[in-house]
């Protein structure tokens, strides 16, 4: 088992997973763009569904939430690259393979991370 070789398929898969969340919302977004501009009425008042605004913050969040899992990843990738990967940068020990593998990105060990 070659743990560097494993690590970055594993970065590598979640990056590959962030960006197809990212592209979903991305194109979410575009609809809801086409929608508004074919919207002249005030929807913030409608009580029949949800305001275009909610709709629109909900996914500007998702949006910039993937965006930065996506840096995170690119950071990780670049730190197993300089062999720093794994390594809780608080504290200096090593973050347990189990966090590594639920959040790919983290930079921090369980203990320090509460």
């Amino acid at each position: 088992m070659n743990v560097p070789r494993d690590r970055a398929e594993q970065l590598a898969a979640r990056r590959r997973e962030v960006l197809a969340q990212l592209r979903e919302v991305e194109q979410e977004l575009a609809a809801l763009r086409r929608t508004r501009e074919g919207v002249a009425d005030d929807d913030e008042h409608d009580p029949d569904g949800v305001p275009l605004s909610a709709q629109w913050s909900r996914l500007e969040g998702l949006r910039l939430a993937r965006s930065e899992a996506l840096t995170g990843i690119d950071e990780a990738a670049q730190r197993l690259a300089e062999g720093t990967d794994g390594r809780c940068e608080s504290c200096g020990a090593p973050i347990a393979p189990a966090r590594l593998t639920a959040r790919p990105e983290a930079t921090t060990c369980i203990d320090c991370a509460r």
